[in-house]
């Protein structure tokens, strides 16, 4: 019998590598998971909490004493959520030309907008709104065909087992006990979510108080992914994301990620302060969605409802304007990709997933009437306005038929044609983008 199990033994330890225990994902079956992420290119972020009652900084001012806990935490009897819509707002962000939206589901007060059986601290149980919101909007969402995201802060500074309260407290530094009796509540939490609202995207946050281990990062990916294979996780837990996420900062160079969004809020605040009237203008989100989009990336551009739901009537015109300007330039924004490298246009761009159509974003008028291109090799067979189809008038000029180097393009850009925003032009290529290095 011994002669037997060892054989056996030998056996099995020889064909181990043969057996796939958790095999790694391929960049293909990455690639193909967060193909729809590619191709939205423009998202709605929500915050949405009790910071909206007295329209103060979500869970920092307390965090940094600007008010007390306890004052914070009143706001919890001003919440109503009495004017919301959920369909109205899925309407407004479908609307808009977003493909996905994400919600708070818990900032890091820990207040969650769900029933969650691990904690009473939550809209049902302790705010005037006393019911679910999150599921409603999930459902709506789904109904208009838009991706579902929550935001969940893996941090929470409320609850009793979580090291740190304020900037100038702690709860302890190393307890064993607690860690775990924390690990436990925010797994479960997260796994709640999981399950019940199967979201496509997981947008974590507050991962930088704690390194990978404390949150037993490895262990949230491996849970989520077993409920939802095609599930996406942002880059905010602490290496186990699969997609980078600047805020507030647009890159002046693409991020070395393949997938990449910025966050932006409209004005300075992500949450609602009717303080904060500093809102960029429609040609202003434009532009740096433009910009997004040039760099192979998308915009995950913040609104902050109300305490009772209803959108700011600023915030909902930004996202009409951004509406109107992306369904009549949907051909140059939807499963593009990065555009022309710096030097070539001065100005974003973006190419056909074929490369065979290159797409230039300008605003205002151009220079004499006309936009200047470098360094394309190839025969352009057209070019024209997008959203509208007038063909546009160039000429090329320093291309000798004795060299091989590219020319200079001077396209004529009329004044009728131009977008109140910003216009683009669409450019029909002989074959795939060549460029003069």
């Amino acid at each position: 019998m011994k002669v037997k199990t060892l054989h056996f033994l030998i056996i099995l330890f020889i064909c181990l590598p043969l057996i796939p225990l958790g095999a790694q994902e391929t960049p293909e079956e990455k690639a193909g998971r967060l193909q729809w992420f590619r191709e939205a290119r423009l998202g709605i972020f929500i915050h949405w909490g009790i910071y909206a009652v007295n329209g103060i900084d979500e869970s920092w001012s307390f965090y940094n004493g600007y008010i007390s806990y306890d004052d914070y935490m009143k706001q919890l009897d001003g919440f109503t959520a009495a004017e919301y819509d959920p369909g109205e707002w899925a309407s407004l962000i479908k609307n808009s030309g977003a493909r996905y939206a994400v919600l708070t589901s818990k900032h890091h007060d820990g207040v969650a907008l769900w029933d969650t059986r691990y904690s009473d601290l939550n809209v049902v149980d302790k705010t005037p709104a006393g019911k679910d919101l999150i599921e409603p909007l999930v459902k709506e969402l789904r109904r208009k065909k838009l991706r579902v995201g929550l935001y969940y802060s893996v941090l929470d500074w409320s609850h009793p087992d979580y090291p740190n309260f304020t900037a100038e407290s702690k709860r302890y530094t190393d307890d064993p006990g607690r860690h775990a009796a924390f690990t436990k509540f925010n797994h479960g939490q997260i796994s709640e979510i999981s399950k019940k609202y199967k979201p496509d995207l997981f947008w974590f946050d507050g991962d930088w108080e704690q390194n990978a281990e404390w949150w037993k990062a490895k262990e949230i990916r491996q849970m989520i992914l077993d409920d939802n294979p095609g599930a996406i996780i942002n880059s905010r837990l602490q290496g186990y994301g699969d997609y980078d996420t600047p805020e507030q900062g647009l890159p002046v160079n693409a991020p070395e990620s393949e997938y990449w969004e910025l966050c932006m809020t409209m004005n300075d605040s992500w949450g609602y302060q009717h303080n904060d009237s500093n809102y960029k203008s429609p040609s202003q989100v434009i532009r740096i969605f433009a910009e997004c989009l040039s760099m192979g990336g998308n915009l995950l551009l913040d609104i902050g409802p109300k305490a009772d739901g209803s959108i700011p009537a600023e915030q909902v015109s930004i996202l009409e304007e951004m509406g109107r300007w992306t369904g009549k330039h949907s051909e140059a924004v939807y499963k593009t990709g990065a555009g022309l490298p710096p030097g070539y246009f001065y100005g974003p761009s973006t190419l056909s997933p074929d490369s065979t159509r290159l797409y230039l974003f300008f605003g205002g008028k151009p220079a004499g009437g006309q936009l200047m291109l470098e360094g394309i090799k190839n025969k352009i067979n057209r070019i024209y306005v997008v959203g509208n189809g007038t063909k546009l008038e160039y000429k090329e000029y320093l291309r000798p038929y004795w060299s091989n180097h590219s020319g200079l393009i001077f396209i004529d850009v009329p004044d009728e044609v131009l977008d109140e925003q910003m216009t683009v032009i669409g450019l029909i290529l002989d074959g795939k983008l060549e460029l003069s290095l």
